[in-house]
């Protein structure tokens, strides 16, 4: 039987880059977007790097999505960063400087 360890070096992990800003209105397709990535793939990397709002709801997906899979959070913008830092996230969740580094951890 493999690991999950196994099963993620195995099949990569799909790498998203939505950009612009997200709240509750705007963050279906973002989600929608995790699902159809989640089917293909054994986890998510969030290339953050255009983020330029996010609110709790976002958060609350990232959250989530974190729980699900493994969710990894590259180059985040500043806005990011703030956010995570502001509500301590930034201490469970996995943060990158980049998507490469992101896809080598």
């Amino acid at each position: 039987m493999s690991t999950p360890e196994h099963r993620q070096s195995s099949r990569p992990l799909a790498v998203i880059a939505p950009r612009g800003e997200f709240d509750l209105d705007s963050l279906p397709p973002l989600e929608a977007q995790i699902e159809t990535a989640l089917a293909n793939s054994t986890g998510v990397i969030l290339d953050a790097s255009g983020i330029t709002f996010a609110d709790s709801m976002f958060l609350r997906l990232l959250i989530a999505t974190h729980h699900r899979t493994n969710l990894r959070i590259a180059a985040p913008s500043e806005t990011m960063e703030r956010l995570l830092a502001v509500v301590g996230a930034d201490a469970f969740l996995r943060v990158y400087p980049t998507v490469d580094e992101a896809q080598n951890a």
